[in-house]
């Protein structure tokens, strides 16, 4: 595999970067419009496209069919995030006015998080041949575990409840800021609680979604890049889909099949030797067809609704009215 020279890191970190600014200064705002989300996430699914052309056309289709395949399983898997981090903000009561400012500080954390555990991953591949295939039992254990009904983020975790034993933590917000003064007494705020909580829930969801890219391309920088523009639009898919997380029934054992198939395919890695396309079409249509299905069901849902909604009664002298339209008329004497 050919490495990716320095300028080449260093220009898609400058892009990266400067994404992030422009999506900061564009969606400045207190609130977020499910219109203006719907055009923020079309816009980062464009920008994510749009680097997936030039990695085709820079190294060739089976590069860009890999980045494409792992951004597809990563935009999958975000999904997924995003309801667990609906449960966390209804958990821990946060105003809508605050949202954006945990997401975009959650997400520039994500990036640098995922960005270590990306390299440390790759050095453990390259280093320990045999920690691939931990990496295929993980994620076909997080598929096998994500088919159990029932299971969901929670704010009150382990890190967060830490956190309040370390830090005095206030029972109000203090506008967006993460530690504020109390009788002269430094003390958290519970935004700080909260931006723990997501950062660690990202943690663990990218420790299953990282081996599962591995799964699907052992270059770093495809890794990496799927895994950023993935993780970049997630604060416009949560305002996008936050309303919306009870119809999307079909959504987590769809992932938990993706997951399932990743890890399989990782361990049969030396047996059978799977075509990048087979992956990508796998992905496509079992994450397509998951949300599909679900918003099929809740189509059929809403209809059945309302022809089961009971009309109301006809008021009397409308009843009457209809009678005398339905009796026959005689013949008009002239």
């Amino acid at each position: 595999m050919t490495p990716v020279p320095m300028w080449a890191w260093a220009v898609t970190l400058a892009v990266i970067a400067v994404l992030i600014v422009a999506d900061l200064i564009l969606t400045r705002g207190p609130e977020s419009s499910l219109r203006a989300a719907a055009i923020e996430s079309a816009l980062w699914l464009g920008a994510a496209l749009a680097f997936g052309a030039v990695l085709w056309l820079w190294r060739g289709p089976t590069t860009g069919s890999q980045y494409l395949a792992g951004y597809l399983l990563e935009r999958a898997l975000s999904v997924d995030n995003v309801f667990v981090f609906v449960l966390l903000f209804v958990s821990m009561r946060i105003p809508p006015e605050l949202q954006k400012r945990i997401l975009f500080l959650g997400v520039v954390g994500a990036l640098v998080l995922r960005g270590v555990f990306i390299a440390a991953g790759g050095v453990l591949i390259e280093s320990v041949s045999w920690i691939f295939y931990v990496f295929g039992v993980m994620v076909l254990l997080a598929g096998a575990r994500m088919f159990r009904a029932g299971e969901g983020g929670s704010g009150d975790n382990f890190a967060v409840r830490g956190l309040r034993r370390v830090l005095p933590v206030t029972e109000h917000y203090d506008g967006s800021r993460l530690f504020t003064r109390v009788s002269g007494r430094s003390m958290a705020t519970p935004l700080l609680v909260a931006l723990v909580a997501i950062a660690v829930t990202d943690v663990v969801f990218a420790l299953d979604s990282i081996p599962a890219v591995f799964g699907v391309t052992r270059d770093l920088f495809v890794v990496f890049t799927s895994n950023a523009f993935a993780v970049l639009g997630l604060r416009a898919l949560y305002f996008l889909l936050a309303g919306s997380a009870d119809r999307f029934v079909y959504l987590k054992p769809g992932i938990a099949l993706l997951l399932v198939f990743i890890g399989v395919k990782m361990l049969l890695y030396d047996v059978v030797h799977m075509p990048v396309w087979v992956s990508l079409v796998v992905i496509a249509v079992v994450a397509g067809g998951a949300i599909g299905a679900s918003l099929w069901r809740d189509r059929r849902l809403r209809l059945r609704r309302m022809r089961e909604v009971p009309r109301p009664p006809a008021e009397p002298c409308q009843a009457a009215e209809s009678r005398a339209a339905a009796e026959p008329r005689g013949p008009v004497r002239t």
